[in-house]
C-alpha cells in the first residue's frame, strides 16, 4: 500500500521533474505557486527534491533560484542514499553551484551520506581535483580525525593515490597521526606511498631520454620553503592569463615562451619534480613518527607491510627511508617468510638489493630459507615474480641474459653453501631456475632466429650489390689499358675503399648471425655468447649499410658532377636508410652492449646511504 502511494506522489510531481531537468524555470515557478509544498518534496524514487534533480541536470540557473527559495535547514534534506545536492554538484565538478549552497549553508560540508563519506571524499574520488582542493579548504579538521571515522584516512590515502599531494603535506602537517592511521580498507597512508613508484625517481627517471633527464636534473628549481598551494594559484593564474587575448609583444613573447616549453615537455618535467619533491617531504615527516611507536602502534600503521611493498615495487627511496627512520626493518619478513633482500632478488631490484647488501647483516639475511625451504639463490632461479622488471627490457633474448646475469651475481655474492641447497620439490637454485625459465629460453631462441634470418637477407642483398659494384665501376673502364677512367680522381678513391668496406663488414655481419642460427642454444650461451655475436652482427651490418650509401653517393658525384641540382637531393635521400636503422635498430644495439659490458647488477656504493 505504501508503494502504491509513494507510486501516485511521484506522478502528481511527475510534471515538475520534466520541467526541472529540461531546466524550464517558468514551469517550475508554475508549479510550485500551486503546489508550494513540491519545493521540499520526494518527486523521484530517489526521495530527491527539485534542487537535488537540478544540480544532477547540471540545470545551474534553476539550481540557484530554488537555493533562494529554500529554508538553510531544508538544505540539509539527504535522498535515498544519504546523498545533499551538493554531493550531486561536488562529483559533477560545479563550483559555482556548489558555493551558491555552501554559502547558504556551511553545515553540508560536513554531512555524510549512508556510506559514512564526507562530500569532500565524493570530489576526490570520482577525480574531482580542483573540487576536492576547495571542499578541504572549507571542511573542518576535526571531521577528518581518525578517532571520528575513516574519512580522515581515506582522504588521506585518495591524495596519495591521485598525487594531490600538496593536500596530503598539509594534512600530514596538521594531523601528524593520519600518516600512519588505516582507511576503510585497512590501508594506510604510508603503506599507499609505498604502492606508488611512480611519486618518487626511481620509478620513472630512468625512463626519460637523456636530454629530458638533464633537464630535469639542472634546469628545474623547485624551492625550499614553497608553499604548495601558492604553487597551485600561480599555475591557476598562469592558464588565466594565457586564456586572455593577447595585448602586447610581452604578451606574445611570453605565449611563444610557452609553447616552447610545451614543446620540450618542461611543464611535464616540473610537475614531476614537484611530485618527487613534495613525495620525499612526506615520506620524511611519515617515517618520522616510526621510531616513537610501539609494537601494535607499528602492526596497526602497516609499518613492515609498507617496507615490503617499498622492496616489490622497486621504491629505493621509501625502503632507504624507512631503514634510516628503524634499522630493526632489516628483519622484516613476509607471509611466506621472506626477508626483505630475498624479496628484492626475487623482484629483480637491483637498487633495492644493493642497498640491503650493505647492511651489516646481509650474510645473515642470505642464510635464511622461507616456508618452502626456498634460499636466496632459489630466488634468483624463479621468473614469475619478475615478469614486470622483464617487461622494460626489449626481446626474450635480453630477458633471458638478464634472469642469467641476476643468477650468477647472487651467486657471487652470497655464501657457497646456498648454491646447492634444495626445496621441498629437491631442486637445487640451478635446477629451479633452468625449470622456471625454460618457456624463456625457448622465446630467446625464436626472437634470436627471426633477427638473424631477417638480418641474414639484408646483409646477402648489400653483399651482391656492393660485389657487383666493385667490377661495374661509374664511368667505365679504358680500352686500352682495362684500367678505370676516374682512378686517378679522389671521389674514385672514395668510392672503392666504401664499396670494400662495405663488402667486407657486411660479409662479416652475415657469419655472425649464421653462427647464431647454428648455434646450440644452451642456458649459458645467453649470458655473452649470443649476445656477443648479435652485437658484432649489428655494428657491422649498420656500418654496412652506411658505406654502401657513400660509395652510391661517390659514384653519382662522379657520373653528374656537373648536375648538382639533381646530385644534391639524392644524396640527401641515400642517408634516410641509414637514419632508418639508427632510429629503429640502434637503441637495441646500445642496449644488448649496455648489458652484456655495462656494469653490475648491484652498485656497492649504495651502503652508504642508511650508515
Amino acid at each position: 500500500m505504501a508503494e502504491e502511494n509513494e507510486n501516485e506522489s511521484y506522478k502528481k510531481y511527475g510534471e515538475l521533474y520534466l520541467a526541472v531537468r529540461r531546466g524550464n524555470w517558468n514551469a517550475v515557478q508554475e508549479f510550485l505557486e500551486r503546489e508550494p509544498d513540491a519545493l521540499t518534496a520526494k518527486i523521484n524514487w530517489k526521495y530527491q527534491t527539485p534542487l537535488y534533480v537540478a544540480a544532477a541536470a547540471g540545470q545551474v540557473h534553476v539550481a540557484k533560484k530554488l537555493v533562494e527559495k529554500l529554508p538553510e535547514e531544508k538544505l540539509e534534506m539527504q535522498d535515498y542514499y544519504g546523498y545533499t545536492a551538493i554531493t550531486e554538484t561536488v562529483m559533477r565538478g560545479n563550483h559555482e553551484l556548489t558555493e551558491c549552497i555552501l554559502n547558504k549553508n556551511k553545515k553540508l560540508i560536513s554531512i555524510t551520506n549512508h556510506m559514512g563519506n564526507l562530500p569532500l571524499i565524493q570530489a576526490i574520488y570520482y577525480g574531482q581535483l580542483e573540487m576536492a582542493r576547495y571542499l578541504y579548504s572549507l571542511t573542518p579538521l576535526d571531521d577528518l580525525l581518525p578517532a571520528k571515522d575513516y574519512n580522515g584516512p581515506n582522504f588521506f590515502t585518495y591524495c596519495i593515490y591521485t598525487g594531490t599531494l600538496d593536500i596530503a603535506l598539509d594534512l600530514m602537517k596538521r594531523h601528524p597521526p593520519l600518516g600512519l592511521a588505516r582507511d576503510k580498507y585497512a590501508i594506510t597512508p604510508l603503506l599507499a606511498l609505498a604502492s606508488m613508484p611512480d611519486l618518487f625517481p626511481s620509478g620513472n627517471l630512468d625512463r626519460l631520454v637523456f636530454w629530458k633527464r638533464w633537464i630535469y636534473e639542472y634546469c628545474i628549481h623547485i624551492p625550499p620553503n614553497r608553499d604548495s598551494k601558492e604553487i597551485h594559484l600561480n599555475v591557476q593564474r598562469v592558464e588565466t592569463q594565457k586564456a586572455k587575448p593577447f595585448l602586447s609583444v610581452s604578451a606574445l613573447l611570453r605565449h611563444l615562451v610557452s609553447h616552447v616549453q610545451n614543446i620540450l615537455g618542461i611543464k611535464h618535467l616540473y610537475q614531476m619534480k614537484l611530485t618527487h619533491v613534495q613525495a620525499q617531504e612526506l615520506l620524511s615527516l611519515m617515517c618520522a613518527r616510526i621510531t616513537c611507536l610501539d609494537y601494535y602502534e607499528r602492526r596497526d600503521g602497516c609499518v613492515e607491510y609498507a617496507i615490503i611493498k617499498a622492496v616489490e615495487n622497486g621504491i629505493f627511496e621509501v625502503a632507504s627511508e624507512m631503514l634510516k627512520a628503524d634499522p630493526d626493518l632489516e628483519w622484516t619478513f613476509d607471509g611466506k617468510k621472506r626477508n626483505l633482500l630475498m624479496l628484492g632478488v626475487l623482484h629483480r631490484q637491483a637498487k633495492i638489493c644493493s642497498l640491503l647488501i650493505g647492511l651489516d647483516l646481509n650474510k645473515a639475511l642470505a642464510c635464511y630459507e622461507d616456508r618452502e625451504t626456498h634460499g636466496i639463490l632459489h630466488m634468483a632461479g624463479m621468473s614469475g615474480e619478475s615478469r614486470t622488471m622483464l617487461n622494460r627490457i626489449p626481446g626474450a633474448a635480453l630477458q633471458m641474459q638478464r634472469e642469467l646475469q641476476w643468477f650468477e651475481e647472487t651467486k657471487r655474492v652470497f655464501q657457497p653453501k646456498v648454491r646447492e641447497v634444495t626445496n621441498t620439490d629437491g631442486l637445487t637454485p640451478r635446477e629451479l631456475f633452468t625449470k622456471e625459465h625454460k618457456d624463456m629460453l625457448k622465446e630467446g631462441e625464436q626472437w634470436l632466429k627471426d633477427t638473424s634470418t631477417s638480418c641474414t637477407v639484408v646483409g646477402a642483398l648489400i653483399i651482391t650489390v656492393v660485389f657487383a659494384a666493385a667490377f661495374t665501376v661509374p664511368g667505365g673502364n679504358d680500352q686500352n689499358t682495362g684500367l678505370p677512367m676516374f682512378l686517378h680522381k679522389r671521389l674514385f678513391m672514395l668510392f672503392i675503399v666504401s664499396d670494400a668496406l662495405s663488402l667486407f663488414t657486411s660479409s662479416t655481419s652475415v657469419l655472425m648471425f649464421l653462427g647464431i642460427l647454428t648455434s646450440r642454444y644452451s642456458e649459458d650461451d645467453f649470458l655473452k655468447s649470443l649476445p656477443t655475436k648479435m652485437i658484432i652482427g649489428l655494428s657491422t651490418l649498420f656500418f654496412s649499410i652506411a658505406t654502401m650509401m657513400v660509395a652510391f653517393s661517390a659514384g653519382l658525384l662522379i657520373m653528374l658532377r656537373d648536375q648538382s641540382w639533381i646530385v644534391v637531393p639524392i644524396i640527401s635521400l641515400a642517408s634516410v636508410p641509414v637514419s632508418l636503422f639508427v632510429w629503429m635498430q640502434f637503441p637495441l644495439l646500445v642496449d644488448m652492449v649496455m648489458s652484456t659490458y655495462g656494469p653490475g647488477i648491484f652498485d656497492s656504493k649504495l651502503k652508504i646511504v642508511i650508515n
